[in-house]
């Protein structure tokens, strides 16, 4: 997903002190994401906070290997991905404390019976988790994604839907969103690789199929009364009112944090009259679409401080991933305090 060499070039260039007193140029993004190539509130939370108290992270290219140093100074907005955000739950005051603003974006699935993702919690800890963040930070600023959808020799279109269903059943008074995309397994050779070794027979999406989903997503959203969403999909389904989706998303912080002046200039919205009951776009001064996103992808920029290869839920689609085994050995030597994830 992340085409880093065409990483947004705008960010405040600074200098910093590095925890060995060395002197290094770092970037200070306005709007961090955390992390689209791994799960940062499940397993490297403690990592982060400690890096947020220190000011800045050390993230490694993973094209050049090249270290780039990225500092907080400038932090406004941090979207925080996650299947399993329990552990960031207790350190959201020491965020607060900071004045920095959040979202997350919570993906729950239900591929427990395919074993298709073997290391989350089960799904009742799950949707738990994601009625308590709600409780605590606001229903706003928790997004349920179910990501991705897939089909498989045993998983039907009618099965899917039903599992949607009943997670949805469960967390509707709980959000305002639901974002979902349908599995492009066969642009990805690592992932086909990976599904194949776990013995995994999918199908791929036709036209088709995405329009029964569609379809039958509006009948149940007739009882949910959510916004459903794409993530980076072609397919134009406004005719069963789903609209396309951005996740690193310029009018949900205007609704959410439109007292932060600072955020707002940023946006473009600082001399815009703010309509907090409204999707619609709002003119912009400057294009904050992201250049190192897919072309179906409508996020603004973000700097994206994940590192692949480091997560441990090891679903078995991962795009991030590029073996399981691979994973286990860098977490036998992950760094839970270092600049960087990586020792």
């Amino acid at each position: 997903h992340l085409t880093l060499q065409y990483e947004f070039k705008g960010w405040e260039k600074i200098f910093i002190k590095t925890d060995f007193g060395e002197k290094v140029e770092a970037i200070a993004p306005v709007i961090l994401s955390a992390s689209r190539v791994t799960d940062i509130p499940a397993f490297h939370s403690d990592w982060f906070i400690n890096r947020l108290n220190k000011g800045y992270i050390k993230w490694i290219n993973p094209f050049n290997k090249r270290p780039q140093y990225v500092s907080f100074k400038n932090t406004r907005v941090i979207v925080f991905w996650s299947k399993n955000p329990k552990n960031m739950i207790k350190y959201l005051n020491i965020i607060d404390a900071k004045n920095i603003n959040y979202y997350f974006t919570y993906t729950i699935n239900d591929y427990e019976s395919e074993k298709l993702e073997p290391n989350i919690p089960p799904l009742e800890e799950r949707i738990n988790t994601f009625i308590k963040l709600s409780n605590l930070i606001g229903k706003e600023q928790v997004i349920w994604r179910f990501d991705p959808l897939i089909l498989t020799d045993t998983i039907t279109l009618d099965k899917l839907l039903e599992k949607i269903k009943n997670i949805g059943n469960a967390l509707y008074k709980y959000t305002n969103k639901l974002v979902i995309s349908f599995a492009d397994i066969n642009i990805y050779k690592k992932v086909q690789h990976n599904l194949q070794r776990a013995n995994v027979k999918y199908k791929g999406f036709d036209k088709n199929d995405m329009i029964y989903i569609a379809e039958n997503l509006q009948e149940l959203n007739k009882n949910w009364h959510l916004s459903i969403t794409t993530c980076a999909e072609d397919i134009n389904l406004n005719k069963y009112s789903i609209e396309k989706n951005k996740c690193i998303d310029d009018n949900l912080m205007v609704k959410c944090f439109s007292s932060d002046k600072t955020l707002m200039k940023f946006l473009g919205k600082e001399n815009t009259e703010i309509n907090l009951f409204t999707n619609n776009d709002y003119n912009k001064k400057i294009d904050l679409k992201d250049p190192g996103q897919r072309d179906f992808c409508g996020c603004i920029v973000s700097k994206d401080i994940g590192q692949y290869n480091t997560c441990m839920h090891l679903c078995a689609y991962c795009y991030a991933n590029t073996s399981q085994n691979l994973v286990r050995r860098n977490f036998e030597k992950l760094s839970k305090t270092g600049e960087s994830i990586y020792i």
